[in-house]
């Protein structure tokens, strides 16, 4: 079974297209509070994610190929090394935001920051989603799809935004440094070469600590399962079929 889970600020249906061009048996996830409810007392640090997708994967009883984007690539790294017994593999990108020299981009220092970080999603969930969506379309995401993720962003995503970000300072490595190293699955960290957060060398070496094999996604940006979901699908393919 594939398993897909997003990062920020998305839904499940940022893998749709991907889903569609693999054509295999899958699911995506939504994290708690990204277009779904924000459970009663659920704190939304990246911890808590991670026993939330422990208990997810607890709930499927094949074999899983675990697949994330964004801070769900974050996770996906955090379930692979520390929890990774019952994965039959893991692929995920920005592999060097678990790097331990790892600096967090600009907009996560807003988002850390309290008070800025409340006004910058006051200020961003006030405007439409065309508005919102512009900034998404600087990234390569097509317009349609990017007022669409735009279109997701609401005031219970942001708080677990804000409340994610809090709970990663001053980098993931630093939290989970106990569990660092090769995993028991084999593993694959996608590069896409056109990601502004994204790191080639750092990605390079996290790939390399992990014993992982690692594949450059060529002219694709952050949101690469939207921006070319064919090559997307074919660079998971081309791994799962070598396992």
């Amino acid at each position: 079974m594939i398993v897909f889970v997003h990062g920020v600020p998305e839904t499940a249906a940022l893998w749709d297209k991907l889903r569609a061009a693999i054509g295999r048996e899958s699911v995506a996830l939504s994290m708690p509070g990204f277009g779904t409810p924000r459970p009663a007392g659920f704190g939304a640090t990246k911890d808590e994610y991670v026993a939330w997708l422990r208990d997810e994967l607890d709930g499927i009883s094949e074999p899983v190929d675990l697949v994330g984007h964004d801070w769900g690539a974050g996770i996906t790294y955090r379930i692979a090394t520390a929890f990774g017994d019952g994965l039959r593999s893991w692929a995920a990108d920005v592999g060097n935001i678990l790097h331990p020299d790892y600096e967090w981009h600009d907009f996560a220092k807003i988002w850390q920051t309290p008070g800025e970080g409340e006004a910058f999603f006051e200020a961003q969930n006030a405007a439409s989603p065309e508005e919102r969506g512009a900034t998404f379309e600087l990234f390569g995401v097509g317009h349609d799809d990017a007022v669409a993720m735009a279109g997701w962003s609401d005031d219970v995503m942001a708080g677990c935004i804000l409340d994610l970000y809090r709970s990663a300072t001053p980098n993931a490595h630093s939290h989970w440094k106990d569990a660092w190293g090769p995993t028991a699955a084999p593993g694959l960290v996608l590069h896409p070469s056109e990601d502004p957060f994204g790191d080639e060398v750092m990605a390079a070496e996290v790939a390399e600590m992990l014993g992982a094999r690692m594949e450059t996604l060529d002219g694709l940006g952050h949101w690469w399962p939207l921006q070319d979901p064919d090559a997307s699908a074919a660079a998971l393919t081309r791994f799962w079929d070598s396992l």
